[in-house]
């Protein structure tokens, strides 16, 4: 039957716990004038039940043209190989990052944290720049690197119903050696997060938040904690 949560008509949440694997971070779906794209792909262990979720917002798989990878750890990138070979969309992720899911690196993933490893697979456009756009249809995508957590963390912000959306998956951290994170970089990235002034926050682990007084006070807690 298919399980989502409607985060307004364009945006869904279609992976993450309670949706797929209890492992999984939160996969989101975007579908705007024809065309779609995913954020993430969990773990992989449930991307069956992670295309009937797409099927179930009405979204066909010719429809998505990306997925968009926010950073290569394994609770968001395990499911991306199978997912992309059945609906053949292009990979986008941080070229700081994508050697690490192309040659299959199990310990920078952080596969290995899970007991797994994770497949390779090919990342069609390696991101570069501070900000990039994407199109999707017409409708922009502005992808921002915000290295910290990983070296090549990106967020994505789209205007969406009146809102700016920001996809930002692991606010949180965790910072760790084996992860290559960076203090330093990860606090001056909370710094920019702030400044974007989103409306809806839609997180990796945490949930949605809603309004930018919410949005601010959840990046700020963890600015405070660092």
């Amino acid at each position: 039957m298919g399980n989502s949560f409607l985060i307004n008509s364009e945006i869904f949440q279609i992976g993450g716990a309670g949706f797929t694997s209890p492992e999984d971070a939160a996969v989101y779906l975007i579908h705007c004038d024809d065309h779609a794209a995913i954020v993430d792909a969990g773990c992989g262990y449930s991307v069956d039940t992670l295309l009937e979720n797409i099927s179930a917002c009405g979204v066909s798989y010719d429809q998505i043209d990306y997925l968009f990878i926010t950073h290569c750890h394994f609770d968001h990138t395990g499911g991306a190989k199978a997912l992309s070979d059945k609906v053949k969309c292009k990979i986008i992720a941080h070229k700081l990052e994508a050697h690490y899911l192309e040659e299959g690196d199990n310990e920078v993933t952080g596969a290995s944290w899970y007991g797994s490893t994770i497949r390779p697979f090919r990342v069609d456009r390696k991101l570069s720049g501070l900000r990039e756009d994407i199109y999707l249809g017409k409708r922009k995508v502005e992808a921002i690197h915000v290295p910290g957590h990983s070296p090549g963390s990106v967020v994505y912000v789209i205007e969406s119903q009146g809102s700016k959306v920001l996809f930002a998956q692991d606010v949180h951290g965790p910072l760790h050696p084996d992860l290559r994170s960076d203090r330093k970089k990860y606090i001056q990235s909370l710094k920019l997060l702030l400044e974007l002034d989103a409306d809806i926050l839609c997180e990796g682990h945490f949930g949605i938040y809603r309004g930018k007084e919410q949005v601010k006070s959840f990046i700020q807690s963890y600015l405070m904690a660092s």
